[in-house]
């Protein structure tokens, strides 16, 4: 229960957090955590009492946040049903990442490298100091996780050394790094699944949206859940 509330709290507060990072992105960490809570400007109490656009944007904005709290609480209750328990503070914050960088991606069409940087580091310290998904052990574990983030780098580098010519802009720095932090968290042979995955949810996004390209991120993360849930490890 303690999860599934942070995870509701933390969901509600992803497009606050989101539209903070849409602000001053690229950033150093200090810099982004400084600038999360001290926004520039702040609305005067009279134009949030009087203008009708305000209230309506207002209006949308507790609605869309209210929709992310409870998503992000139902997969941490979904995590907590079909995963170990005693991996759950690890996964929880797995997931949250994820989510807020969905959010992020979807405003800007950036991954910040101070959300992917620390993702990447902590998929590590979590197949050593738990890691129960990724192996039997400590070494296996490890192991696995070093392979599945250097699998989730190369492979997309590669793909877009092949398609550079043709799509210059076919998956960002981000993108990459991105899956090489899940990589480390998921191992080396379920990486391979979500960079397979991905690939035909982006095809129909953009076939829904009735666009040929756009934030690759959000593809990414959903075909992690869904490989985290779904697969053995």
């Amino acid at each position: 229960m303690l999860y599934i509330t942070i995870g509701f709290i933390f969901g509600f507060s992803i497009p606050y957090l989101a539209r903070r990072f849409s602000k001053f992105m690229p950033a150093t960490l200090a810099y982004a955590l400084y600038r999360i809570f001290t926004p520039n400007k702040r609305v005067s109490k009279a134009k949030r009492l009087n203008c009708h656009k305000y209230v309506l944007l207002r209006n949308r904005y507790f609605m869309r946040s209210l929709g992310w709290g409870i998503i992000s609480a139902a997969i941490i209750f979904l995590s907590s049903l079909t995963l170990p328990a005693e991996e759950t503070p690890w996964i929880t914050f797995f997931i949250l990442i994820l989510l807020l960088l969905t959010e992020i991606d979807k405003r800007i069409l950036y991954l910040p490298d101070i959300l992917t940087s620390p993702l990447l580091i902590s998929g590590f310290l979590y197949a050593t100091f738990a890691g129960q998904l990724l192996g039997p052990d400590i070494q296996t574990a490890t192991a696995n996780s070093a392979l599945g983030a250097a699998f989730g780098y190369i492979i997309p580098v590669l793909a877009s050394l092949l398609l550079i010519k043709k799509y210059p802009d076919n998956m960002g720095g981000g993108d990459i790094k991105t899956l090489a932090a899940i990589g480390a968290w998921l191992g080396l042979s379920n990486i391979s699944y979500v960079i397979l995955l991905a690939c035909p949810i982006f095809a129909i996004s953009c076939f829904i949206n009735k666009k040929r390209q756009g934030a690759f991120g959000p593809s990414i993360v959903l075909a992690a859940l869904i490989i985290l849930f779904i697969l053995e490890y």
